[in-house]
């Protein structure tokens, strides 16, 4: 495993977005937050380590065509593709992910006050090894019981918890990873994400097992987005909530005065060192 004990003196706060299944919208949110930061004045970088898919690299190449074509310069995270490495060079040993992703953050060290890491939706060398460098973890999370058992199994009931998930046993590693270096325990915090206006039942169920289990593995409770058109609209674009009036929106509709309220609590709710939220 990478040593952490570089991270004692890390100017940069690490933001980890995770979450081992995929559809919860975990680029939507890292998205958000990086640039919610960068609008607030904070210098921000950006990484996705889903080397496959690379939403969130993708969604960050659609921002920059679109401001280009449109002529415009908005506040923006700083996103890096992870180095490529002559492994013929490596030690004995080490793991070429392991120093691609040591380079990455290295970069972006230097020039952010935050670093954001958006993982894939499944378990692999780069994702365990970030989490181990989070500071803050964002765990997005459908608002049902199959996701519910990525943080942990439950009883047909729907109620009576019977232990932690491998997710959850990962995170746990990594928050003994950084007690052995030294290092501030991990702020985790899941965020019901991508709620629906219907089955209150569930809902209810979901809040009261989620209430339980935070206390029994360590987490928080964060209010997440609801299911909104406007999410799917502004990928393309490489666009935000909180870049519509810039882009000639002179009038939000109800739905997204509503989005950016959720957005502006969940910043909030992330209680992120030195951030005031001012929109």
């Amino acid at each position: 495993m990478w040593d952490l004990g570089q991270r004692a003196n890390a100017v940069a706060h690490i933001i980890v977005v995770g979450n081992e299944k995929g559809g919860a919208g975990k680029s939507t949110v890292s998205m958000h937050v990086a640039t919610a930061l960068a609008r607030m004045g904070h210098r921000v970088g950006a990484l996705d380590l889903d080397l496959r898919q690379k939403t969130l690299g993708g969604y960050a190449e659609n921002r920059k065509a679109h401001l280009d074509t449109m002529g415009l310069e908005l506040p923006s995270a700083t996103y890096v593709e992870l180095p490529e490495i002559d492994q013929s060079k490596l030690p004995e040993g080490a793991n070429a992910y392991d120093h691609r992703l040591s380079q990455a953050v290295s970069e972006l060290e230097e020039r952010s006050d935050f670093i954001l890491i958006d993982c894939p939706g499944s378990h692999t060398r780069l994702s365990q090894v970030a989490h181990s460098l989070a500071d803050t973890l964002i765990t997005p999370l459908n608002d049902s019981f199959i996701d519910f058992d990525l943080l942990a199994k439950i009883d047909s009931d729907g109620e009576t918890i019977r232990g932690p998930s491998v997710y959850s046993e990962m995170v746990w590693s990594a928050r003994q990873l950084r007690a052995q270096a030294g290092l501030a325990p991990i702020d985790w915090i899941v965020l019901r994400n991508r709620l629906g206006a219907q089955q209150m039942v569930n809902k209810m169920k979901m809040e009261k097992a989620l209430q339980r289990l935070a206390k029994r593995i360590g987490f928080r409770n964060a209010p997440g987005f609801s299911e909104r058109v406007i999410f799917r609209e502004l990928f393309p674009r490489g666009l935000t909530l909180l870049d519509l009036k810039d882009v000639g929106v002179k009038q939000l509709n109800i739905s997204n005065v509503a989005a950016r309220q959720e957005l502006r609590d969940l910043i909030k709710a992330l209680n992120l060192p030195g951030v005031e939220v001012s929109f």
